[in-house]
């Protein structure tokens, strides 16, 4: 090897080897600068900048503390969106599908079933919905004070005060006074340190029966976890609804399902088939995990929340949302390809997993009323039973697979799966059903009804949607307005 002065013998070498040095040298010194500042602003972020009271439920006040997260959480009010099968605008889903209504007879969601707007409308959304019903003085409607549990930070509020049972075991009406400030600050926040943390105590009840610490988690799994609070599986256990997640087996459909069946569980009898049903939530945060994002160790606040920068200063956006509305921001982070290609390999597994979706749907209407023409025919109870069950197992699948936000693309192989063995299980029951059927004299195809629209669907399934109608707008415009005057009654009484 030539010694270093025989190098700088030659004049072109020695001035490469200058500009390198000093290249080399500015990004150093970049690269520290960079690390400095993102430190910097981490410490910044973390710092608590005002004493704010420990069950304060108002996002506006925190705001005056940390306007730039507030400024962007406002946003989360944006309808604007709409991508190809979802978006932040208001959705009919049952209007665009109207199948649903049939799957769900007997149960509130074949009422009104809506696509899921920002965490703006939390609460005006569930007052709203038909499947809260119509409480007013005489009536105290049919859901317990459970429903609130994800859509306020009043509800951390009134756990403490009240305690967990007491809280889940009211009338949703009964709180209907206290439950105003939609999603906020206080969910996910510790106001006293910032740091991330869990308000709802089913997530960590759920965790404890794995033999799991949730306050060990770090700050990236805590990225995720406070939205696990609410978008996940769970039901409302016990004549108090005591809100639980079914995960002591795990975290898959069919972990779930076993959960269930071995608690002897059942939402709902169906109204035509009389199959003992399941009703899925929004199994958001399983799904994800069991993708390929999950799986790499990203965290739901990377593309729903990333960070973003405004005067200086990097923060997470608070404007929740697809990440198919903030593709630079969040997609292509990481990935390289333009915004089109990605949005469009979005879609491309959306479409599929739909075509498999709808298909299972035929199969569960016609299953539902093979089912009830087999009971009009004289089936008994000996007969029907397998066949209910099988009815059940795919509908669960089904509902699993629809119910969640973004899983066809959060874990679109499970989600396939997933609809491939309800078809296969719909398929079955509908074989016995056959020969249920024809074993009682029916020898022809039970007719597939005209439901091209939601109004045929309801008057198939029986519904009064115009007396259920009536009923909600009496209630939105004459309950509603009171417990509004008692809420600001009682938050004007608060330090601002």
């Amino acid at each position: 090897m030539k010694p270093l002065q025989e190098w700088f013998k030659n004049p072109m070498l020695a001035g490469a080897l200058f500009l390198a040095t000093v290249g080399v040298g500015v990004g150093v010194g970049l690269l520290l600068t960079s690390v400095a500042t993102r430190k910097a602003e981490s410490r910044f972020a973390y710092t608590t900048k005002a004493d704010i009271a420990p069950d304060e439920s108002r996002s506006e006040v925190w705001g005056k503390a940390y306007p730039l997260e507030y400024e962007s959480w406002k946003e989360t009010s944006d309808t604007g969106f709409r991508s190809k099968h979802g978006g932040s605008a208001f959705r009919d889903v049952l209007a665009e599908d109207p199948r649903m209504v049939v799957l769900w007879a007997g149960y509130a969601f074949s009422k009104e079933y809506n696509q899921s707007r920002g965490h703006a409308y939390a609460v005006q959304d569930v007052r709203n919905i038909l499947r809260t019903g119509a409480p007013n003085d005489t009536d105290k409607g049919p859901q317990p004070g459970t429903c609130w549990a994800c859509k306020s930070p009043d509800v951390p509020r009134l756990m403490a005060k009240m305690g967990d049972s007491a809280f889940y075991g009211a009338k949703w009406s009964d709180l209907g006074a206290q439950v105003v400030n939609p999603i906020g600050c206080l969910d996910c926040h510790d106001p006293k340190t910032m740091a991330l943390r869990i308000s709802r105590p089913a997530l960590a009840d759920a965790f404890m029966r794995q033999g799991k610490d949730i306050t060990k988690a770090t700050h990236a799994e805590m990225r995720s976890l406070v939205c696990a609070q609410c978008h996940v599986e769970y039901y409302f256990k016990g004549p108090n609804k005591h809100l639980t997640f079914p995960w002591d087996s795990g975290m898959t459909v069919d972990k779930m399902e076993a959960y269930y069946d071995s608690a002897n569980f059942t939402d709902w009898t169906h109204a035509l088939s009389k199959a003992p049903m399941l009703k899925a939530q929004h199994p958001d945060f399983e799904v994800f995990k069991m993708g390929i994002h999950g799986q790499r160790g990203l965290a739901c606040a990377d593309c729903h929340m990333p960070y973003k920068t405004e005067g200086g200063m990097k923060f997470s956006d608070h404007h929740i949302r697809s990440p198919l509305s903030n593709v630079a921001n969040s997609c292509q982070v990481c990935h390289r390809e333009s915004a089109e290609e990605l949005t469009r390999n979005v879609e491309e597994r959306q479409d599929k997993i739909q075509q498999s979706r709808i298909q299972l749907e035929d199969v569960l209407v016609r299953a539902h009323l093979e089912a009830k023409a087999a009971w009009e025919a004289g089936a008994d109870t000996a007969a029907m039973k397998p066949i209910l069950r099988l009815i059940r197992k795919a509908q669960w699948r089904w509902d699993f697979a629809t119910a969640g936000n973004g899983n066809s693309f959060h874990a679109p192989l499970e989600i396939g799966r997933m609809l491939a063995n309800g078809i296969t299980l719909g398929q079955e029951a509908r074989i016995k059903l056959a020969r249920v059927l024809s074993d009682r004299g029916v020898k022809t195809e039970v007719p597939y009804p005209d439901i091209a629209t939601k109004a045929k669907a309801h008057e198939l399934i029986g519904l009064k949607m115009d007396k259920l109608n009536a009923e909600k707008q009496t209630f939105l415009t004459k309950v509603v307005p009171v417990w509004l005057q008692k809420a600001k009654a009682r938050e004007d009484s608060l330090p601002k």
